[in-house]
Parts: structure tokens; sequence; C-alpha cells
């Protein structure tokens, strides 16, 4: 994945090989890297349709596009668009056979080459053949040339120089202005080129639709009232046939979801952080839970760009005002989930190169915040601090539909009290978050969750890199620094793996010195699922090949 993926908090499931079992193993306190009931093609029955819930209704369904980039459409275009590369449970990529026969990596003088060896049998469902075009189209949509096209991240492709056709046509060969680390990353999702071959087709032409599609699995339609999107078995399909005849992804309230898996309605649900719906599940007859360790982690994002959050120390107050030890208490609590505070905004917890770089800051020390509010001039007036005549409050913006961000916002709203910080907590639809409040920096603190992919620096440079103007790409914080840009720089061109480590935890360095994102920490995939669900589950950072999902038991027609 070329960009971040952001969360609201739900729907984390995702497929691969691993070890069943999970709930064992997570009682233990150790849990697993996934957790998805894998069973061999032959053993998974054929036909079924797969009822699967979303806690938002998208209608970017460009994956590129700064609206797109969502953990809720990728869900939904994993089963119908070209993935060149998919990871394993040990967030290794490989080359999914069905689209890329080979990728060779060359080094050169003043950088690098990729051969990219395509599956001649692969096709758009127009007829076209995936090939030359559309790596071109995407590569120059995605570069940050042209600032009309609003992409969520340039990362990776604005270092590509030029692209040509092999001697065979289903060959590409892409070369790169100096080394690129994450090339791996790049062109999955694979769009056609007509999706990307002016501003308006990238903006607007997969606004509620899905014009191609090009994997097991096509549209069959999208129903705007119920909130539905409908994917059928496509027989155009060149690889292994789907084993389910559909899915039906329906949009529902995160307090309704419990509910409808206990009644039958889904096939899967994502617990999240919520004990009560852990507990209901687990009651479920022909229901199985299923656990591993996520790959995604939940934050803070402040508003740097906003009138009290803009100065450094106010930020850096307000994280040493919260306690995240406390936060992580209260949102694990019931799990049975080891606790676990992060301290890096690139790894997670269980990940080769993390380390805790969080110094004072992943401290709680109300002292010392309230010592820097008072060199920021923000003094001590009655209940709450005020300047200027202003007092000192902040917005917290919560998904409504979200179980447990409003405690969040309750938990933080007291700890900051006793530091003289007021905090007003915003209840907002979810469907509106991002577009409404977020992205516009409609907002000043907002908690949400970061997903977390086998390329730790690639994907958050659009998150932590300095924004251009009103390009902040996935910087909600709208903040940064040269020098922080440079490390991730440095970090990405990296190939030795131990001193990308080390460049990686650099950067992470200078980011928790400017204060805008408070990671919390590393988040739990527990998904309560039909025990007869095959190749799908708590994956962590395992993705799915959707042909391979289905059921052993009966047929799900409903």
């Amino acid at each position: 994945m070329a960009a971040a993926i952001l969360l609201l908090a739900t729907v984390l499931v995702s497929g691969g090989c691993g070890t069943a079992g999970g709930g064992a193993t997570a009682a233990a306190g150790r849990l697993p890297a996934s957790d998805v009931n894998p069973l061999p093609r032959d053993r998974v029955g054929n036909g079924g349709t797969l009822h699967w819930p979303l806690p938002e209704f998208p209608s970017q369904w460009n994956f590129n596009h700064v609206n797109g980039t969502r953990g809720v459409v990728e869900h939904v275009i994993q089963g119908a668009l070209p993935y060149l590369m998919r990871a394993d449970e040990k967030a290794m990529p490989h080359p999914v056979p069905a689209y890329l026969r080979a990728a060779t990596l060359e080094r050169t003088e003043h950088g690098q080459t990729v051969t990219y060896e395509l599956n001649p049998k692969a096709k758009w469902s127009d007829g076209t053949p995936l090939g030359y075009a559309d790596f071109v189209a995407q590569a120059h949509a995605l570069s940050g040339r042209d600032p009309r096209f609003q992409v969520s991240t340039v990362t990776g492709y604005k270092q590509i120089s030029r692209i040509e056709r092999g001697t065979r046509g289903n060959v590409v060969i892409v070369t790169f202005d100096g080394t690129y680390a994450d090339w791996r990353s790049l062109f999955s999702p694979l769009y056609p080129a007509a999706a990307y071959s002016s501003p308006a087709a990238f903006n607007t032409g997969w606004l509620d639709r899905l014009p191609l599609t090009a994997g097991p699995f096509k549209l069959q339609g999208i129903d705007q009232t119920a909130k539905t999107v409908t994917m059928v078995r496509d027989p155009a399909w060149w690889g292994a046939p789907a084993k389910l005849d559909r899915i039906v992804y329906r949009t529902l309230d995160g307090s309704a979801m419990p509910g409808a898996f206990a009644n039958d309605e889904i096939d899967l649900m994502d617990i999240g952080l919520d004990p009560g719906a852990l507990r209901r599940a687990e009651q479920v007859p022909g229901a199985a839970v299923r656990r591993a360790g996520g790959p995604d982690w939940r934050h803070f994002t402040f508003n740097a760009a906003g009138p009290i959050l803009s100065d450094p120390n106010v930020r850096r107050a307000v994280m040493l005002g919260i306690d995240r030890r406390a936060i992580a208490r209260s949102d694990l609590s019931g799990l049975g989930v080891p606790l676990q505070t992060l301290g890096n905004h690139f790894y997670v917890n269980t990940q080769d190169g993390y380390q805790d770089n969080s110094g004072e800051l992943g401290g709680y020390d109300p002292a010392r915040a309230e010592s820097l509010l008072e060199q920021a001039g923000w003094r001590s007036h009655g209940k709450y601090r005020a300047k200027g005549g202003r007092v000192l409050a902040l917005r917290f913006v919560v998904p409504s539909g979200v179980p447990g961000g409003k405690q969040e916002g309750e938990l933080t709203r007291a700890l900051l009290e006793r530091v003289g910080v007021r905090v007003d907590i915003q209840l907002v639809p979810d469907d509106d978050v991002f577009d409404r409040y977020v992205t516009p920096g409609r907002f000043d603190i907002v908690p949400f969750s970061w997903l977390g992919t086998s390329f730790p620096v690639s994907p958050m440079k659009s998150v932590f890199a300095r924004p251009h103007g009103d390009r902040i790409q996935q910087n909600y914080s709208r903040a940064g620094t040269a020098a922080i840009d440079a490390a991730m720089d440095r970090a990405v061109a990296e190939v030795d793996p131990a001193r990308a480590y080390a460049l990686v935890n650099a950067a992470d360095r200078l980011i928790w010195h400017e204060a805008y994102v408070l990671p919390l920490y590393q988040r739990p995939q527990i998904v309560a699922a039909r025990a007869d669900l095959a190749n799908l589950g708590a994956g962590g950072f395992a993705e799915p090949a959707y042909e391979d999902i289905g059921f052993t038991g009966r047929r799900r027609d409903r």
C-alpha cells in the first residue's frame, strides 16, 4: 500500500495463512500472528453469500484519492482490483501469480529498475490487458507533479523517472531516480489507465461507482438507500474461481453489529475494543472468536494548524497531561490482551525494528504539563487556563458510531481538566468525520487508527511530511519539518534492514519532538465469525486471497 490506511476503529478482518485457536493463546497473553481458520480450497464449499459489515459507507472508490485511502474501501476493492503483491502473516510481500509472474530488482548507477512480468491472462473487465498504459497513468497521477490530482500520497511514485515497454507485451520496466526500498508497495492496487488519465477522471470518476474491475469479484450494484455494496463472482476471472457466489457489504453503526451478528444478519464482525460485544459474540451458537496481533495502532491526532495547538509547547503539554496507560487500560479492559503503550509512529510493538522513542512525552507528567502551559502564557483563570481573554479549550471530535471513542474523549477531558485544559467532546456522524471535520481541519484532537503495513515508512510519509499549501495528503495535523522529511527520505532509500531500522527510528524521534501525533497502543484484532467461515478472520498483517474465502458448512444465501 502506497498510502497509510485510516480506520475509524472497526472491521479489521483479513485473511491468509496462520494458526487457528487464537482465543487460547490470547488468554495466555500471547497473540498469534494470524487466526483465520486457514483451509485449502478443496475443503471450502462452493457457493453462498458472505454478509460483511462496514462501519462507514464510502463514496470515493479510488483508493489513491485523499478521501479514498480507507480500510473500508480496501476491503471491497481487494477482491475486485489487481494487487500485484500480497503480504503474508509475517508482513512479507509476495507476487500474486494471477497478476504478476515475477518482479526483478536491479541496481543501476543512478538508482534502480524493476522489471514486472505480468500474467498475460490478466485483463480488465472491458477486455483490455493489464500493462504498460496502466503503469504510466498511475505513476503520473501519483507523482505529485500535477497538483490537480488530489492524491493521498506521492511516496515512491515521485521517484519514478521512466516507464518502458519490455520486449514482450506483458513486461513493464520501471526506472527509479535513486533507490527506493519499498518498491513492492507500488501499483497495489493498480487502476486502469482510463481512471487516472486526467484529474477529473481521478477525482470524480470513481465516486459511487467501480467502472472497471479485474479480480475474482465484480460489482453488481451500490444501493445508496440501503447503504450496501454487492460484489458477485466474475466468470471472466482467469484465476481459480471464487468460492463464494457473492459478498454483500452492509454499512452498520458499530453499536448495531453485535445484534446483527447474533441474529445471523452478518457473518463476521470486528469486536474492536468492546468487551460487551465480545461477551455477546461468545454466546452466539456456531460462532468463533478469532484473535491476532493487529497491524494497526490507536492514536490521537492533534491539529497543529489550530489557534491553540499551533504552539509546539502546548502540544507537548497536552501530551504530558494525557495518561496513555489509563486510556489503554480503559480501552482494552475485558478483552484479555496484554497492556502495553506504543512508543513509535512507524512500527508496532511486535515488529522487527521497534523501539520506544517517546522519551518524556510518552509518560504522564501533569506537573511538567502545567509548567509548559505557564511558559506558553496560559495562566490559571478559575477552573481553566486562559490567554488574551481566550479559554484554553480543545475540540475532541468523535465518530458517534465507534464504540469507546466517546469514552476516550471523556477520559481525556478528565485528565486535561487537571492541568487547566477544557475539552469539548463533539460527536459527529461516522460518514462525516473525515470529509467534513478532519480533512478541513475542524477539530483539535481526533482519535482513530492507522493500519500498519509491510512497509513501515512509505505509507506513513503522507501522514508526517510537511503539507504544501492546501495539499495536506494525509497529514491531518498540518505540521512537519524539513528534517523529518529528509529523515524519512533516507529511510525509504535504505535497502539494508539493519540500517533501515536505525534510520526509521531516527525519523521517529524527530516526530515525537514535534508532538503532533500521540500513539496510544497497538490494537489487537478480535473478530467474531461463523465457525465455518474459512480463510478470513483476524489476519494480522496477512492479506486475504478473496477467491479462497468461503464456508465449509451450509450455503448462506439469505
